[in-house]
């Protein structure tokens, strides 16, 4: 009994954890391509960062897929115009970017539902894919997902920017493991993630020297 339990423990923690596979419905961490293509993803917010990654990604002349949080889509609605007026993609990642896991269906519908309503206040009008906070997730939100044709979107490649990461060491981390295919994972609408921020343009001059292009998650999906 004791084996059994344990072996269902870790299991769980598995499946909850994984970046490559879910018990229902479509995860996508990367896509099986031979072209030179990455997609950059930044989640959370938006905050009143949001104006300086917009610059600073206009500055790069690359698109990013933007995994946004409901509640702070409501708190600061302007955030949310000015990145789809910028034509990045829009993402969802909950309303309060709560861990989805031993979360009831209506939990998950009014946490995914809520967001895609703040989304499209926005203006944005492409693809909304959807990506669980800390990447947590066990069987009512795969479940939802794949009862409405909805695409979870993880990661294959997330620089190490815990304490004492800098800028340069969050680029030659990303740059070392991207490939084609890869979607890339930063933190950056947060005061605490500056050095992630900084990292963008190194990660693209880096790239981009290895002849990689940037291109939203959905454009990445289709190659």
């Amino acid at each position: 009994m004791v084996v059994v339990v344990l072996l269902l423990g870790v299991g769980g923690y598995y499946l909850m954890n994984s970046r490559s596979f879910q018990l229902a419905g479509r995860l996508v961490n990367r896509v099986d391509t031979d072209d030179k293509v990455v997609a950059l993803t930044l989640d959370d917010g938006p905050t009143e960062r949001a104006p300086e990654v917009l610059k600073m990604l206009a500055e790069q002349q690359i698109p990013a897929t933007f995994y946004l949080v409901g509640g702070d889509l409501a708190a600061h609605p302007e955030y949310g115009r000015a990145i789809a007026e910028a034509g990045h993609e829009i993402g969802n990642h909950t309303y309060h970017h709560r861990r989805m896991v031993f979360t009831s269906g209506d939990t998950v519908r009014d946490e995914i539902e809520r967001t895609d309503a703040e989304i499209a206040k926005t203006g944005y009008r492409g693809p909304i894919t959807f990506r669980p906070p800390y990447g947590k997730k066990l069987w009512s939100l795969p479940k939802y997902l794949s009862d409405h044709d909805r695409t979870t979107v993880t990661w294959d490649v997330e620089p190490d920017a815990g304490e004492g990461a800098t800028a340069d060491s969050i680029a030659a981390q990303a740059v070392r493991e991207a490939r084609s295919g890869s979607i890339i994972l930063l933190h950056v609408m947060h005061r605490w993630a500056e050095p992630a921020l900084a990292a963008i343009p190194r990660i693209v001059a880096g790239l981009r020297a290895e002849g990689y292009r940037f291109v939203t998650v959905s454009e990445l999906m289709r190659h």
